[in-house]
């Protein structure tokens, strides 16, 4: 993996030294962003870091699309998961919070 890439605890790939994940830039991408277009969207980002990443998905298209279509799946499998409601620690708290009693 390039130097400008970093791999996360969970298996996502960032930009190194930034929170935004290659699914980002390569989505803006082929959306027909060009990276001039992409960069007012982070500006901690520089054009070159820009290029770099474009670059490195043109280089590894087949590899880097299986990862963006498994990113997508994971996120789509975590949003359809039912959100679990308040604990009862958290609804004993909004019970006696002055500030949320009606």
């Amino acid at each position: 993996m390039p130097d400008f890439l970093t791999r996360n605890r969970y298996g996502e790939l960032l930009l190194t030294g930034h929170r935004i994940g290659l699914l980002h830039i390569v989505d803006r991408y082929k959306e027909g962003d060009s990276p001039e277009a992409i960069l007012p969207t982070d500006p901690t980002l520089s054009l070159n870091l820009i290029h770099k990443v474009v670059a490195f998905y043109l280089d590894h298209q087949d590899q880097v699309d299986s990862y963006v279509a498994a990113t997508r799946q994971e996120i789509d499998r975590q949003a359809a998961k039912p959100s679990p409601g308040p604990g009862m620690a958290e609804r004993l708290r909004r019970r006696d919070s002055p500030s949320l009693s009606r």
